[in-house]
């Protein structure tokens, strides 16, 4: 049973358990311990996105990394998949991001990666927690450091870790275009991307107006970025703009906007990319992975194009762990995190949009136009808080709701409740293809979900 981390990382209030200093200070002991490289100092890379809490972390990362005789390489606020491009290319043992992602302020979180830049197996996830938890009802600590101080570790910021990764992001865009001509709106979420977004597209020739690029530790995803992308486009149709981007606070997903103020989400983005990717032979075994959130005209529109859609349980690492076993090279979420394995290890935002981007640029499309090849079916998202999270099939009137719902809809919609693994809340999709009772069915499930758990 996992005790501290969830779908992405150990995630939490800041200052409230587990996302407390002293918690890090043993989350960095457990990652030198558990990467300690056999034959030179061990080498483990942190970044962190703008939330306040994000120097009390790093700070108590650093500390238990360097009481374990590792180095710190100190990159400051950078988007997560910055982060694990660094890891891989600056060659440390291992990456950990500081961030809470799509979250609040006062949330943070803390998430690892391996080596090659991609996020940490179950298995050694556990392997961590049993490290960070010893010591505790009388068993041995087994992180009791026995160093002597000339041996403690050394820690370095590295001030050019920005323009390593606005670089790489540069090179997921085709060599031979560029944005000349291009008016863009970015919303970067006062998050991590609030740099690296805007010089990556004026670098690449595009017109640049900017939302949310001003941090000041409390403001990240505050009605903002690509969990509040309306304002994003609202400002592209007030200025013309031809699309618009909205990145979250760690910058891993992004939602689209074409120049009319329409949404394109992740299931679009997939539906746009995948077929360009198949008539260039960069699609291999024809084949996308998404997870059980993905909209149904997402497998309907791939169907259509000669590609198998193949469905994982929600989180990108989920969905990276079947590309990687599967050989596949696109896949992603609904809520924007967007996988492309030729470019990067983890969901990506900015390359999401430069892919998009780059398919506009060869084929002088406007993003609405490209977004025709997928007609969404209805689909009614409900997010809940909760105050415990007890089994669903312990509920019998939640039961009742849901099957009641998936004999209304039969063979024409699906229902998926679950549980955030990063959020006390439990969400209702429900999918089918009349609105009207697709939308019923989804408030009847959720009304007996908030007399059950509502806060």
């Amino acid at each position: 049973m996992r005790k501290l981390f969830g779908t992405d990382g150990i995630r939490g209030i800041a200052n409230t358990y587990p996302m407390t200093p002293e918690l890090a200070v043993r989350l960095g002991q457990a990652v030198a311990a558990y990467f300690r490289h056999e034959r030179r100092r061990t080498r483990i890379l942190v970044g962190k996105d703008t939330r306040l809490s994000g120097y009390m972390f790093e700070a108590a990362l650093g500390a238990g990394i360097n009481a374990m005789g590792a180095d710190v390489m100190y990159v400051g606020p950078l988007p997560t998949p910055g982060i694990a491009f660094l890891t891989h290319s600056m060659r440390a043992d291992a990456g950990i991001v500081i961030s809470a992602s799509h979250n609040p302020y006062v949330d943070n979180g803390i998430k690892i990666f391996a080596a090659d830049g991609f996020k940490l197996p179950d298995k050694v996830e556990l392997e961590l927690e049993a490290l960070i938890l010893s010591g505790q009802d009388g068993t041995p600590d087994t992180l009791q450091s026995a160093l002597s101080p000339e041996n403690i570790g050394r820690a370095r910021r590295y001030e050019d870790a920005m323009g390593r990764y606005i670089v790489f992001l540069k090179n997921a865009f085709p060599r031979d275009l560029t944005l000349d001509g291009l008016k863009i709106v970015v919303d970067c979420a006062h998050g991590a991307a609030y740099k690296v977004a805007p010089a990556v597209l004026e670098e690449l020739g595009a017109e640049v107006i900017l939302l949310g690029n001003a941090p000041n530790g409390r403001n990240i995803n505050e009605q903002c970025g690509s969990q509040y992308p309306r304002y994003a486009a609202a400002k592209v149709l007030e200025t013309g703009a031809h699309l618009g981007i909205t990145l979250d606070g760690d910058a891993d997903r992004v939602i689209l906007i074409d120049e009319r103020g329409q949404l394109i989400d992740g299931d679009q983005i997939m539906a746009i990319c995948a077929p360009y990717l198949k008539r260039r032979g960069h699609l291999p075994h024809d084949t996308v992975v998404a997870t059980v959130m993905s909209n149904l005209g997402l497998e309907i529109a791939l169907r259509r194009q000669g590609i198998r859609l193949i469905r994982t349980q929600v989180g990108d690492r989920y969905v990276v762990g079947a590309m990687r076993d599967g050989g596949f090279a696109l896949g992603g979420e609904q809520s924007g995190h967007m996988i492309f394995l030729d470019h990067a290890s983890t969901g990506d935002g900015m390359v999401a949009a430069l892919q998009v981007l780059g398919i506009m640029a060869q084929e002088q499309r406007p993003l609405s136009e490209l977004a025709r090849v997928m007609e969404p079916v209805p689909q009614r998202l409900i997010n809940i808080d909760v105050r415990a999270k007890p089994p669903l099939e312990s509920l019998p009137d939640v039961q009742a709701a849901i099957r009641d719902a998936e004999a209304a809809l039969a063979q024409n919609g699906r229902v998926l409740v679950r549980y955030s693994g990063t959020q006390q809340q439990v969400r209702v999709m429900v999918e089918g293809v009349d609105a009207a009772q697709t939308e019923a069915a989804a408030e009847r499930i959720a009304d007996a979900l908030r007399a059950a758990l509502a806060v």
